[in-house]
């Protein structure tokens, strides 16, 4: 059956090409978002490529956008923007139900690790983002955009990639989770420092819209986990598929709200969000090395340092009234992260652990 959906994905894309001969925009988008449905699930049908299923799948949503902006900006009147908060705090509800006590042990088992990882979080991926954005010579707002998705925590994408790479999967749980919780503190006050010079930020209402995105929207995960404990089995298979739903719908909203620029600065976008990305994931590792940890710990750093809760930057953007400007890096960092996540999570399952 993979087969069947690769030879068609070949097909579409042909048509697609051939869009550019015979100019005709809309079978051409229609064309190359067929591509990227076909080339994912001929992907999900092979075990060893069924990670990168959804990363491609993202590419179809932003060509989507892209093509067919209009339909996925209004409707009837109401700004479909506003839909990014409320899917925001039901992919937090998922965290927050799947969340308990145990997944902060790493703290007490391994406190040298957690330290690195959660210092290197809102350190390096910051850091990179400003000097980024200042040399990028992209418009304030936009170059904003890079150092908010620097700023913001590790997201649930990360455990994902750790487990793929055999990595320390409760390290991961563990960092995702402390991050998160610190983001309401952190991410204001590094966007402050950081990228006041590029767009006002007023400091307390970034804290209270985090506080509303993630810290209420997780509470109410936990208490829903703890009132139903045992009884909440199809809660755990239902979310993570709701938050994959949910990630696809901003990316498809906030790609359709800046098409415009993105089109007209896409490409040295795309470079610098691949660069900040990539930057992660190098110097979370080596940091990890440097520090003396073990193999394990350092793949699921670099995982964590790289990949960014792009979800989360898209919100902020949103709160800020700037979805397609300063909300513009956060999309692109989504699917570029699965998509290089993905590949570096495969190269390290296949790669043996260099342990004592």
């Amino acid at each position: 059956m993979s087969k069947f959906f690769f030879v068609a994905a070949l097909v579409l894309f042909s048509v697609w090409v051939l869009g550019f001969v015979f100019p005709l925009p809309t079978y051409q988008g229609i064309a190359l978002v067929g591509f990227f449905s076909c080339l994912a699930l001929g992907l999900n049908r092979k075990e060893s490529l069924k990670g990168l299923s959804f990363p491609v799948l993202i590419f179809g949503v932003v060509a989507l956008a892209l093509y067919f902006p209009h339909y996925f900006q209004e409707f009837r009147g109401y700004s479909l923007s506003n839909l990014i908060t409320p899917l925001i705090q039901v992919i937090m509800f998922g965290m927050g139900t799947s969340l308990s006590l145990k997944d902060f042990s790493e703290v007490i088992k391994s406190p040298k690790s957690v330290l690195i990882g959660v210092g290197a979080q809102f350190f390096i991926m910051p850091l990179v983002g400003f000097l980024l954005a200042s040399i990028s010579g992209l418009p304030p707002e936009i170059a904003a955009g890079i150092i908010l998705a620097g700023s913001s925590p590790s997201g649930t994408a990360s455990n994902v990639m750790t487990y793929l790479a055999k990595a320390n999967l409760a390290l991961s749980v563990t960092l995702t989770s402390i991050t998160t919780l610190m983001a309401p503190l952190m991410t204001p006050l590094l966007m402050k420092l950081l990228a006041g010079q590029f767009i006002e930020i007023d400091l307390l209402k970034m804290m209270w819209d985090i506080v509303k995105m993630i810290l209420i929207p997780i509470a109410a995960g936990l208490i829903f986990n703890r009132m139903l404990k045992g009884k909440s089995d199809w809660v755990d298979k239902a979310m993570p598929v709701i938050s994959m739903i949910g990630i696809a719908l901003i990316i498809l909203v906030i790609t359709a709200a800046g098409r415009d620029s993105l089109l007209s600065i896409g490409p040295l976008l795309i470079l610098l969000v691949l660069i900040h990305n990539l930057s992660g994931y190098g110097i979370g590792f080596y940091l990890g090395k440097f520090s003396g940890l073990s193999e394990r710990d350092c793949r699921t750093i670099a995982i964590e340092v790289g990949m960014q809760n792009a979800g989360l930057a898209s919100g902020l953007a949103k709160t800020l009234e700037k979805i397609a400007t300063v909300g513009l890096a956060p999309a692109v960092f989504g699917p570029m992260q699965n998509i290089s996540g993905s590949i570096l999570a495969s190269f390290w399952s296949k790669k043996k652990l260099n342990e004592p």
